[in-house]
């Protein structure tokens, strides 16, 4: 007796897919099409090939945004991963102090982008910012529209203060999973407080940190609305990252097909990266096996 496949459960994701044909997969075809072909308006474009990839490669303007942005990223993965972890060891791990802590640190992940980026440009401002009137007045000079250092200092602050958090419970979803039958092992066996660390904490902790880094390295790497709304890119380029210079380039320029080809690069160094971070990611889960 044969047996019958019921192919009606497909139509429960066609939904699904004509939402991800809507938002993703037409609009890249957008881009694709436009990186191969010029147009001087009315709607009519001809063929120009990889011309605008090979121009794009050959821009130093490119290469300096990536640079910066790669900076940038680097930086904040510096700084994030291990404050995160910090401040997750040092976490209650349980009762209302635990309750409480989470709550206080998920605050800033509620907080919408354009917020935190209006909310630290008003912060560092001189004459009504906070920061800025505090460090003016001890004599520091801060002026992150006119100094390079203070507007990547301020960038960067923001960032962490506002992603930390991420990190942080992230750690600390690890730390939690962890049986307390390897805390009591430790503790007959007298190990101090940086064994138990690098031996149990850490090996435990290494899968969530992996997911930590590749969201933090996403996120950093693609970001745009914080720095934009608080520098503009400036003072000259120094914050130009590369998505501020795509946005420039597309909508201040409307240079549609360096902008579409610069776009596809963008999103192929993005996914290349991702790439690379997922498989040391289930390669030290295969292990952790």
């Amino acid at each position: 007796m044969e047996k019958t496949v019921n192919q009606k459960a497909w139509f429960l994701i066609l939904p699904v897919l004509i939402l991800v044909a809507f938002s993703a997969v037409i609009p890249l075809m957008t881009v694709v099409n436009y990186s191969v072909q010029d147009t001087f308006g009315q709607n009519e474009f001809f063929w120009v090939g990889l011309e605008w990839f090979a121009e794009m490669l050959d821009s130093d303007r490119m290469w300096d945004a990536l640079g910066r942005q790669l900076m940038f990223s680097a930086i904040i993965l510096a700084i994030q991963i291990p404050l995160g972890v910090f401040v997750a060891l040092n976490m209650p791990k349980r009762g209302f102090w635990s309750s409480f802590c989470l709550v206080v640190m998920s605050l800033p992940l509620l907080i919408p982008w354009n917020v935190v980026g209006t909310i630290w440009q008003i912060f560092g401002r001189v004459d009504i910012g906070l920061l800025g009137y505090t460090l003016d007045a001890l004599g520091i000079s801060y002026n992150y529209t006119q100094d390079t250092f203070a507007a990547w200092a301020t960038i960067i602050i923001m960032d962490v203060w506002h992603w930390t958090s991420l990190v942080a419970l992230l750690a600390f979803a690890g730390l939690k999973s962890i049986p307390d039958a390897y805390y009591q092992a430790a503790k007959i066996d007298q190990a101090s407080r940086w064994a138990i660390f690098r031996y149990i904490e850490l090996p435990k902790m290494m899968g969530v940190l992996m997911i930590a880094i590749l969201l933090r390295f996403m996120d950093s790497f693609m970001i745009y609305t914080e720095p934009f709304v608080v520098t503009g890119g400036g003072p000259g380029n120094a914050t130009t990252l590369l998505s501020i210079d795509l946005v420039k380039m597309a909508l201040g320029q409307f240079d549609l097909g360096p902008a579409a080809a610069f776009s596809i690069m963008y999103y192929l160094v993005i996914l290349l990266i991702s790439y690379v971070f997922y498989t040391v990611m289930t390669t030290v889960e295969k292990n952790e096996g």
